[in-house]
């Protein structure tokens, strides 16, 4: 009884250290609270929508732009759908957990995340496989320098849209051609 008891106050004590965010997940600490919810629909490359406490939310991935597949005012952008299927592929249907930066919402009301599934930092895998680039806005930028260095290794390896959508087969710089490639 005596060890379950200590057990227990090691563990609060790990709790209350860590800010009050128990890690179950493999979630860096640096995230801040991580919180489980359940992917209901992948909209694109960098947006989804999750079930959390209870509710629907749609989540807007940190640092990472995909390019556009379902914006109605605009043409299906080069990869589009490529960054789509890859985000279905990484979370469809799966409990991911939620970390937010600075800022918790952008100007349409979707929750800033950084998204995890089995201890992977989903945006990183986007940028690393070259569906996605970086997109800085400060002052959610934990992880930015990471992901510069994820997308310059993508590009010299033109992987991804940076093989499929460059302006030129040489090129690796440049704004990326609109349509399929």
């Amino acid at each position: 009884m005596r060890r379950l008891i200590i057990a227990i106050a090691v563990i609060l004590a790990a709790v209350v250290a860590g800010g009050g965010a128990l890690q179950l997940d493999g979630a860096e600490p640096e995230d801040g609270p991580a919180r489980p919810a359940r992917v209901l629909r992948v909209v694109d490359g960098d947006t989804i929508v999750v079930r959390l406490h209870g509710r629907r939310e749609r989540v807007r991935y940190i640092g990472i732009d995909a390019p556009e597949s379902v914006a109605p005012d605009r043409p299906v952008e080069c990869y589009g759908h490529a960054a789509a299927a890859e985000n279905r592929r990484l979370v469809s249907g799966r409990t991911v957990t939620l970390a937010t930066d600075a800022e918790r919402r952008d100007r349409f009301g979707r929750l800033l995340a950084y998204v995890r599934v089995e201890g992977r930092l989903v945006n990183e895998e986007l940028v690393r496989g070259g569906f996605a680039t970086t997109l800085e806005i400060a002052p959610n930028l934990r992880h930015a320098a990471r992901l510069r260095a994820l997308e310059r290794e993508a590009r010299r390896a033109r992987r991804g849209l940076w093989g499929a959508c460059a302006p030129s087969a040489g090129s690796t710089d440049g704004p990326l051609a609109i349509g399929p490639p």
